[in-house]
């Protein structure tokens, strides 16, 4: 089976830097993250952001649903991670692409957002989940480029 990807990007009218602090501080990304909920409780992201530490999804009450760890990371530029759902009963095996990869490129006062996420082809139903994940980002991106855009 090929694998399946989510591969989406926007463009934001700010500096990638700020588009990075969207992305990485909890308050912020609390914000977004919302848009995974669907519904049930929300969450935020914590993490340090170097390379090899944890990433949490957290839940108000501090519960963690989401676990992985940095696989690369280039401060305004570059941040990848593994995403297991701690419910899931079985971890597949990953490669140094897998996970939720975020790259960013600043030209001329503008960053080019681009995600990807995958691979969704080891999870049975991959296709399924693909295009949830899919529509998901349709819904966060523009959550993130927004809040990019909006002057402090």
């Amino acid at each position: 089976m090929s694998k399946l990807f989510v591969d989406k990007t926007i463009e934001i009218t700010a500096p990638a830097a700020k588009v990075w602090e969207v992305l990485t501080i909890r308050d912020k990304n609390a914000e977004w993250a919302k848009e995974f909920s669907s519904g049930g409780p929300e969450f935020h992201l914590e993490s340090t952001w170097e390379l090899g530490s944890p990433v949490l999804w957290k839940g108000q009450d501090g519960t963690v649903i989401v676990e992985g760890n940095i696989t690369a990371v280039e401060s305004n530029k570059l941040l990848r991670f593994t995403v297991f759902d701690v419910r899931s009963p079985e971890r597949p095996a990953v490669t140094e692409e897998d996970g939720i990869t975020f790259r960013l490129v600043e030209k001329n006062g503008k960053t080019t957002l681009h995600i990807l996420q995958g691979d969704f082809s080891v999870m049975t139903d991959g296709e399924k989940y693909r295009d949830l994940s899919a529509d998901i980002w349709d819904k966060v991106l523009p959550k993130v480029k927004e809040m990019a855009e909006q002057t402090n």
